[in-house]
């Protein structure tokens, strides 16, 4: 039960919704079920109602991603897990902590989430992990998930780490420097577009929880022209100008600028989404 709204567009192909359905978690017989915001706070009531004896897992977004909402903080995340979990204490809740690392003082799991996950090539990469995700919560769910993840009896003790662990343990040791910098940067860009009348959320003086920063125009020609000047002013293949594409996991073209030093990468400066 997603009781955020619809999760990233990515994730409706691992769910089910999109696509051909092939390993989907309803091909494995997994079903799902939403409940959308409330004037941008998660809605309890409704969430109690949509709980029933077969509900094994409550999923929370933290960062709105490129949806027009608020990204949701942990003092509301808080007060929904506890809320949920004085009446079912049984059910795991997950928070997908995507953008949201080391943005406040405290994470999910300090706030009552059984599990979280997230990238190493947005906030606790530090910029400088190329590839990999993470995971942080109760020991028997991150077991289940190392099961997963490779194979029974093996776990979390073998898989394929190469050569990037240096990276990964580097990096996350330097997040939360990189995440202020960013940070920064976005109360810049919302400040600076602010004042030339330009529409963005949050705005620069406005409490943060990810580092999400939307920016709104009119049409896609001013969307695609800001992207690219965002590619121009980039440290990497600033010589390149990005066009809007099909990218798998996506139902819309995308268009992304990212002139970054590790592919992918949210945590360096970049602009992208959905025509």
């Amino acid at each position: 039960l997603y009781i955020t709204g619809n999760p990233y567009d990515t994730l409706l192909e691992v769910i089910g919704i999109n696509g051909n359905g092939i390993e989907s978690l309803k091909e494995h017989g997994v079903q799902y079920n939403k409940v959308d915001l409330k004037h941008g706070d998660i809605d309890i009531e409704t969430v109690m109602q949509q709980i029933h004896s077969r509900t094994k897992v409550i999923a929370i977004q933290r960062s709105k991603g490129y949806d027009q909402r608020p990204s949701i903080n942990l003092n509301l995340i808080e007060k929904a897990i506890q809320q949920i979990k004085a009446q079912y204490p049984e059910i795991i809740i997950f928070v997908d902590n995507c953008y949201g690392e080391f943005v406040e003082e405290r994470e999910p799991i300090e706030c009552g989430a059984d599990l979280i996950a997230g990238s190493l090539i947005k906030n606790p990469g530090g910029g400088l992990a190329k590839i990999g995700g993470y995971i942080a919560g109760k020991k028997d769910l991150i077991a289940r998930c190392g099961y997963r993840l490779t194979a029974p009896g093996i776990g979390k003790e073998a898989g394929a780490s190469l050569n990037s662990l240096q990276e990964m343990y580097q990096g996350f040791f330097l997040a939360p420097h990189v995440v202020s910098q960013s940070l920064k940067g976005a109360l810049f860009t919302s400040l600076l577009l602010e004042k030339m009348d330009m529409r963005t959320s949050p705005r620069y003086d406005e409490a943060r929880t990810d580092l999400i920063q939307t920016v709104s125009f009119e049409n896609k020609e001013q969307m695609i022209q800001f992207c690219q000047s965002i590619q121009q002013a980039s440290p990497i293949n600033a010589h390149f100008s990005p066009e809007p594409a099909y990218m798998p996991g996506y139902e819309d073209d995308v268009i992304m600028a990212a002139g970054t030093f590790v592919q992918g990468s949210s945590i360096e400066l970049s602009a992208d989404g959905p025509i």
